[in-house]
Protein backbone atom coordinates (compact mmCIF):
# COMPACT_ATOMS: atom_id res chain seq x y z
CA UNK A 1 0.00 0.00 0.00
CA UNK A 2 1.13 3.45 -0.81
CA UNK A 3 2.02 5.39 2.10
CA UNK A 4 -0.51 8.13 3.19
CA UNK A 5 1.59 11.88 2.72
CA UNK A 6 0.73 15.14 1.32
CA UNK A 7 1.42 14.09 -1.98
CA UNK A 8 -0.37 10.55 -2.06
CA UNK A 9 -3.77 11.45 0.01
CA UNK A 10 -6.21 11.24 -2.42
CA UNK A 11 -4.76 7.99 -4.29
CA UNK A 12 -4.51 6.26 -1.02
CA UNK A 13 -8.10 7.48 -0.23
CA UNK A 14 -9.13 6.36 -3.52
CA UNK A 15 -7.15 2.75 -3.21
CA UNK A 16 -9.07 2.10 -0.38
CA UNK A 17 -12.34 2.33 -2.35
CA UNK A 18 -11.40 -0.72 -4.55
CA UNK A 19 -13.04 -3.67 -3.01
CA UNK A 20 -16.61 -1.12 -3.35
CA UNK A 21 -19.14 -3.27 -5.07
CA UNK A 22 -21.39 -0.53 -6.68
CA UNK A 23 -19.32 0.30 -9.47
CA UNK A 24 -21.37 4.16 -9.21
CA UNK A 25 -20.27 5.03 -5.80
CA UNK A 26 -16.85 3.64 -6.32
CA UNK A 27 -16.25 6.42 -9.07
CA UNK A 28 -18.41 8.96 -7.13
CA UNK A 29 -16.51 8.70 -3.77
CA UNK A 30 -13.10 8.84 -5.92
CA UNK A 31 -13.55 11.60 -7.58
CA UNK A 32 -15.10 13.66 -4.42
CA UNK A 33 -11.63 12.41 -2.65
CA UNK A 34 -9.31 13.69 -5.72
CA UNK A 35 -11.70 16.79 -5.85
CA UNK A 36 -11.39 17.50 -2.09
CA UNK A 37 -7.88 16.59 -1.63
CA UNK A 38 -7.26 19.10 -4.00
CA UNK A 39 -9.19 21.77 -2.62
CA UNK A 40 -7.80 21.39 1.19
CA UNK A 41 -4.57 21.36 -0.88
CA UNK A 42 -5.02 24.76 -2.88
CA UNK A 43 -5.82 26.72 -0.40
CA UNK A 44 -4.03 25.42 2.81
CA UNK A 45 -6.83 24.91 4.62
CA UNK A 46 -5.75 25.53 8.61
CA UNK A 47 -6.69 23.40 11.31
CA UNK A 48 -8.99 25.92 12.38
CA UNK A 49 -10.62 26.33 9.06
CA UNK A 50 -11.04 22.82 9.30
CA UNK A 51 -13.13 22.59 12.67
CA UNK A 52 -14.77 25.98 11.51
CA UNK A 53 -16.03 24.05 8.78
CA UNK A 54 -17.23 20.88 11.28
CA UNK A 55 -18.73 23.17 13.31
CA UNK A 56 -20.98 25.12 9.92
CA UNK A 57 -21.80 21.58 8.57
CA UNK A 58 -22.81 20.58 12.18
CA UNK A 59 -24.99 23.70 12.54
CA UNK A 60 -26.57 23.34 9.44
CA UNK A 61 -27.66 19.48 9.88
CA UNK A 62 -29.34 20.82 13.34
CA UNK A 63 -31.24 23.49 11.22
CA UNK A 64 -32.89 21.08 9.30
CA UNK A 65 -36.40 19.44 10.19
CA UNK A 66 -39.52 18.56 8.95
CA UNK A 67 -40.55 21.70 7.57
CA UNK A 68 -37.17 23.27 7.19
CA UNK A 69 -34.64 22.02 4.58
CA UNK A 70 -30.79 23.81 5.48
CA UNK A 71 -28.84 21.58 3.40
CA UNK A 72 -30.42 22.34 0.59
CA UNK A 73 -30.63 25.98 1.31
CA UNK A 74 -26.95 25.48 1.31
CA UNK A 75 -26.93 23.98 -2.09
CA UNK A 76 -28.97 26.67 -3.94
CA UNK A 77 -27.13 29.02 -2.44
CA UNK A 78 -23.36 27.91 -4.11
CA UNK A 79 -25.39 27.22 -7.46
CA UNK A 80 -24.98 23.29 -6.71
CA UNK A 81 -28.70 22.58 -6.92
CA UNK A 82 -29.12 24.72 -10.23
CA UNK A 83 -25.92 22.74 -11.65
CA UNK A 84 -27.71 19.27 -10.61
CA UNK A 85 -30.90 20.34 -12.50
CA UNK A 86 -28.97 21.57 -15.74
CA UNK A 87 -27.33 18.11 -16.06
CA UNK A 88 -30.54 16.14 -15.20
CA UNK A 89 -32.63 17.90 -17.50
CA UNK A 90 -30.81 18.01 -21.08
CA UNK A 91 -34.06 18.63 -23.11
CA UNK A 92 -35.13 19.53 -26.83
CA UNK A 93 -35.01 23.37 -27.30
CA UNK A 94 -39.59 22.88 -27.42
CA UNK A 95 -39.66 21.81 -23.98
CA UNK A 96 -40.59 23.96 -20.77
CA UNK A 97 -36.83 25.38 -19.36
CA UNK A 98 -36.59 23.61 -15.94
CA UNK A 99 -35.17 25.18 -12.47
CA UNK A 100 -34.86 24.25 -9.19
CA UNK A 101 -37.25 22.27 -7.19
CA UNK A 102 -36.90 24.53 -3.68
CA UNK A 103 -36.65 23.79 0.17
CA UNK A 104 -40.56 24.27 0.88
CA UNK A 105 -41.96 21.36 -1.00
CA UNK A 106 -42.21 19.35 2.39
CA UNK A 107 -45.89 18.57 1.74
CA UNK A 108 -47.99 16.99 -0.69
CA UNK A 109 -50.42 19.33 -2.83
CA UNK A 110 -53.89 18.43 -2.01
CA UNK A 111 -55.93 17.73 -5.19
CA UNK A 112 -58.08 20.19 -6.52
CA UNK A 113 -60.59 20.93 -9.23
CA UNK A 114 -59.86 23.31 -12.27
CA UNK A 115 -60.56 26.72 -11.08
CA UNK A 116 -60.47 26.16 -7.59
CA UNK A 117 -58.95 29.10 -5.50
CA UNK A 118 -55.69 27.78 -3.65
CA UNK A 119 -55.16 31.42 -1.65
CA UNK A 120 -56.96 30.17 1.96
CA UNK A 121 -55.67 33.21 3.75
CA UNK A 122 -56.39 35.91 1.03
CA UNK A 123 -53.17 37.36 1.67
CA UNK A 124 -52.16 39.00 -1.55
CA UNK A 125 -53.71 40.72 -4.89
CA UNK A 126 -56.02 38.14 -6.19
CA UNK A 127 -55.08 36.73 -9.97
CA UNK A 128 -55.47 33.57 -12.10
CA UNK A 129 -52.99 31.76 -13.06
CA UNK A 130 -53.82 29.50 -16.74
CA UNK A 131 -52.17 28.05 -19.36
CA UNK A 132 -51.73 24.37 -21.23
CA UNK A 133 -49.68 21.62 -20.87
CA UNK A 134 -48.88 20.25 -24.65
CA UNK A 135 -46.25 17.78 -25.97
CA UNK A 136 -43.12 18.62 -27.46
CA UNK A 137 -44.86 17.88 -31.16
CA UNK A 138 -47.47 20.82 -29.82
CA UNK A 139 -49.62 18.22 -29.01
CA UNK A 140 -52.48 18.82 -26.09
CA UNK A 141 -52.11 16.77 -23.12
CA UNK A 142 -55.08 16.22 -21.07
CA UNK A 143 -55.46 14.36 -17.85
CA UNK A 144 -51.63 15.87 -17.14
CA UNK A 145 -51.02 16.84 -13.53
CA UNK A 146 -49.95 20.27 -12.46
CA UNK A 147 -48.48 20.82 -9.22
CA UNK A 148 -48.47 24.60 -8.04
CA UNK A 149 -47.45 26.06 -5.23
CA UNK A 150 -46.00 29.33 -3.84
CA UNK A 151 -45.58 32.24 -0.90
CA UNK A 152 -48.43 34.44 -0.06
CA UNK A 153 -48.49 38.70 -0.54
CA UNK A 154 -46.58 38.84 2.52
CA UNK A 155 -43.43 36.49 0.91
CA UNK A 156 -44.54 33.46 3.25
CA UNK A 157 -44.97 29.82 2.34
CA UNK A 158 -47.59 28.36 4.70
CA UNK A 159 -44.92 25.79 6.04
CA UNK A 160 -42.65 28.93 7.46
CA UNK A 161 -46.13 30.04 9.67
CA UNK A 162 -47.64 26.91 10.98
CA UNK A 163 -50.44 28.28 13.25
CA UNK A 164 -51.11 31.59 10.72
CA UNK A 165 -51.61 30.27 7.92
CA UNK A 166 -54.32 27.82 7.27
CA UNK A 167 -52.65 24.38 6.45
CA UNK A 168 -52.01 23.22 2.55
CA UNK A 169 -52.47 27.15 1.97
CA UNK A 170 -51.56 28.01 -1.44
CA UNK A 171 -50.68 24.70 -3.12
CA UNK A 172 -53.17 22.50 -5.29
CA UNK A 173 -52.87 19.99 -7.37
CA UNK A 174 -54.61 20.02 -10.62
CA UNK A 175 -55.71 17.47 -13.51
CA UNK A 176 -55.82 19.42 -17.14
CA UNK A 177 -58.78 19.03 -19.14
CA UNK A 178 -59.82 17.96 -22.61
CA UNK A 179 -57.70 20.39 -24.22
CA UNK A 180 -54.66 20.27 -21.92
CA UNK A 181 -55.76 23.48 -20.14
CA UNK A 182 -55.81 24.04 -16.57
CA UNK A 183 -56.75 27.30 -14.36
CA UNK A 184 -56.46 28.46 -10.84
CA UNK A 185 -57.18 31.19 -8.75
CA UNK A 186 -54.37 32.24 -6.32
CA UNK A 187 -52.64 35.47 -5.77
CA UNK A 188 -49.54 37.12 -7.07
CA UNK A 189 -46.71 35.82 -5.74
CA UNK A 190 -44.31 38.29 -3.68
CA UNK A 191 -40.45 38.29 -3.51
CA UNK A 192 -39.00 37.14 -0.78
CA UNK A 193 -36.04 36.46 1.34
CA UNK A 194 -35.11 32.27 1.58
CA UNK A 195 -34.28 31.95 5.87
CA UNK A 196 -31.82 33.62 6.88
CA UNK A 197 -31.77 33.06 10.25
CA UNK A 198 -29.23 30.14 10.18
CA UNK A 199 -25.97 29.10 9.16
CA UNK A 200 -27.08 29.67 5.51
CA UNK A 201 -27.73 33.28 6.14
CA UNK A 202 -24.60 33.94 8.03
CA UNK A 203 -22.84 32.50 5.21
CA UNK A 204 -24.54 35.30 2.74
CA UNK A 205 -23.91 38.15 5.50
CA UNK A 206 -20.13 37.16 5.13
CA UNK A 207 -20.19 37.38 1.70
CA UNK A 208 -21.86 40.22 1.07
CA UNK A 209 -24.82 38.63 -0.22
CA UNK A 210 -28.75 39.40 -0.33
CA UNK A 211 -31.13 36.16 0.56
CA UNK A 212 -33.65 37.52 -1.86
CA UNK A 213 -35.43 35.59 -4.83
CA UNK A 214 -37.86 37.58 -7.30
CA UNK A 215 -41.62 36.49 -7.21
CA UNK A 216 -42.57 33.17 -8.57
CA UNK A 217 -44.94 30.53 -8.49
CA UNK A 218 -43.34 26.91 -8.53
CA UNK A 219 -44.77 24.17 -10.60
CA UNK A 220 -44.13 20.50 -11.30
CA UNK A 221 -45.77 18.85 -14.31
CA UNK A 222 -46.27 15.45 -15.88
CA UNK A 223 -48.03 13.26 -18.47
CA UNK A 224 -48.38 9.74 -19.03
CA UNK A 225 -45.27 9.40 -21.75
CA UNK A 226 -43.39 12.08 -20.85
CA UNK A 227 -40.62 13.36 -18.70
CA UNK A 228 -41.79 14.85 -15.59
CA UNK A 229 -40.90 18.42 -15.92
CA UNK A 230 -40.34 21.10 -12.29
CA UNK A 231 -40.21 25.01 -12.94
CA UNK A 232 -40.98 28.20 -11.77
CA UNK A 233 -43.06 30.95 -13.57
CA UNK A 234 -41.44 34.22 -12.70
CA UNK A 235 -43.32 37.47 -11.95
CA UNK A 236 -41.85 40.03 -15.02
CA UNK A 237 -40.62 43.77 -12.96
CA UNK A 238 -40.31 41.50 -9.82
CA UNK A 239 -37.14 42.50 -7.67
CA UNK A 240 -34.06 40.31 -7.90
CA UNK A 241 -34.75 39.00 -11.33
CA UNK A 242 -30.77 39.56 -12.14
CA UNK A 243 -29.55 38.23 -8.87
CA UNK A 244 -31.50 35.86 -7.56
CA UNK A 245 -29.76 34.35 -4.57
CA UNK A 246 -30.40 30.35 -5.67
CA UNK A 247 -29.24 31.36 -9.35
CA UNK A 248 -32.86 30.01 -10.58
CA UNK A 249 -34.09 32.72 -13.04
CA UNK A 250 -34.31 31.97 -16.91
CA UNK A 251 -35.59 34.43 -19.37
CA UNK A 252 -37.40 31.68 -20.84
CA UNK A 253 -39.73 31.72 -17.36
CA UNK A 254 -40.50 34.95 -17.11
CA UNK A 255 -44.22 36.38 -17.36
CA UNK A 256 -46.17 39.44 -16.92
CA UNK A 257 -49.24 40.01 -14.76
CA UNK A 258 -51.66 41.27 -17.16
CA UNK A 259 -55.22 43.10 -16.32
CA UNK A 260 -57.74 41.97 -18.67
CA UNK A 261 -61.47 42.91 -19.16
CA UNK A 262 -63.24 40.38 -20.54
CA UNK A 263 -66.48 39.39 -19.02
CA UNK A 264 -66.35 36.09 -20.72
CA UNK A 265 -62.94 34.72 -19.77
CA UNK A 266 -64.06 36.44 -16.29
CA UNK A 267 -66.63 33.68 -16.56
CA UNK A 268 -65.08 30.79 -17.80
CA UNK A 269 -62.40 31.49 -15.18
CA UNK A 270 -65.07 31.65 -12.41
CA UNK A 271 -63.86 35.39 -11.42
CA UNK A 272 -65.49 38.98 -11.29
CA UNK A 273 -64.44 41.05 -14.51
CA UNK A 274 -61.76 42.99 -15.09
CA UNK A 275 -59.07 40.59 -13.43
CA UNK A 276 -55.11 40.05 -13.18
CA UNK A 277 -53.80 36.94 -15.15
CA UNK A 278 -50.54 34.95 -15.31
CA UNK A 279 -50.68 32.63 -18.54
CA UNK A 280 -47.84 30.19 -18.77
CA UNK A 281 -47.60 27.25 -21.19
CA UNK A 282 -45.86 24.46 -20.00
CA UNK A 283 -44.18 21.74 -22.84
CA UNK A 284 -43.21 18.01 -21.72
CA UNK A 285 -40.86 16.24 -24.11
CA UNK A 286 -42.09 12.87 -25.17
CA UNK A 287 -40.16 10.03 -23.58
CA UNK A 288 -39.32 6.77 -25.43
CA UNK A 289 -39.67 3.86 -22.84
CA UNK A 290 -42.99 3.66 -20.51
CA UNK A 291 -42.23 6.01 -17.51
CA UNK A 292 -44.09 5.12 -13.89
CA UNK A 293 -45.65 8.30 -13.00
CA UNK A 294 -44.84 9.88 -9.66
Amino acid sequence: MTGFSEDTSAQVVAESFAGTPDPRLKQVLTSLVEHVHAFVKDVELTDAEWQQAIDFLTATGHMCDGTRQEFVLLSDVLGVSMLVDAINNRKSAAATDTTVLGPFHMVDSPPRELGANISLDGNGEPCVFAGQVRSSDGTPLPGARVDVWQANGAGYYDVQQPGVQPERNLRGLFVTDEHGRFWLRTVVPRYYPIPDDGPVGRLLAATKRHPNRPAHIHVIADAAGHAPLTTHVFVEGSPYLDSDTVFGVKESLIRPVTDVDDPDRARRYGVANPFRLIEFDIVLDRVVSNEVRR
